[in-house]
């Protein structure tokens, strides 16, 4: 599983014209989210299913507690708000051909469900959680501070 975090002052997705999610905080600055999730993921799940629930209560974890907003501070302390966006490009495959291979990533039907419940222990922790819509065609926009870029693996 893997993400990739940007701080940033606002963000939002657009699906067929309309917002689904966004957040604006000038202030406290929020997090725009891209999550991927692996078919490796989801094999080490069906083998043992508390391997996936722990890589996925890590990645929120990781959402929420990481010192990444200014003044080294976390989503969870500010109460900044996240933008989770489901992002399976996340796992293309570049080092050979002129296109990507897709085949590293979790096929929608068992991504899904995964990203939700990122989503649910996120927001259990409080965290105010803007989404965008899975599977969609998505237009994503932010103002990115600083900018400030990390790449999360869980």
């Amino acid at each position: 599983m893997r993400a990739v975090l940007t701080r940033c002052l606002s963000a939002s997705v657009t699906v067929d014209d309309e917002v689904v999610g966004s957040f604006d905080a000038p202030d406290t600055g929020g997090l725009l989210a891209l999550v991927g999730v692996s078919t490796e993921d989801i094999e080490a799940g069906e083998k043992d299913p508390t391997v996936l629930e722990n890589k996925i209560a890590t990645m929120a974890r990781k959402i929420a507690e990481l010192r990444i907003l200014d003044g080294e501070t976390s989503v969870e302390t500010t109460g900044a708000p996240v933008l989770v966006v489901s992002q399976f490009t996340l796992y293309g495959r570049t080092a050979k051909g002129r296109r990507p291979s897709w085949s590293d990533a979790a096929p929608g039907p068992a991504a899904e469900p995964v990203i939700n419940k990122i989503i649910e222990q996120l927001r259990a922790r409080d965290v105010h959680v803007e989404e965008g819509r899975f599977g969609a065609m998505m237009k994503v926009s932010s103002v990115n501070d600083g900018p400030f870029t990390v790449l999360v693996e869980a």
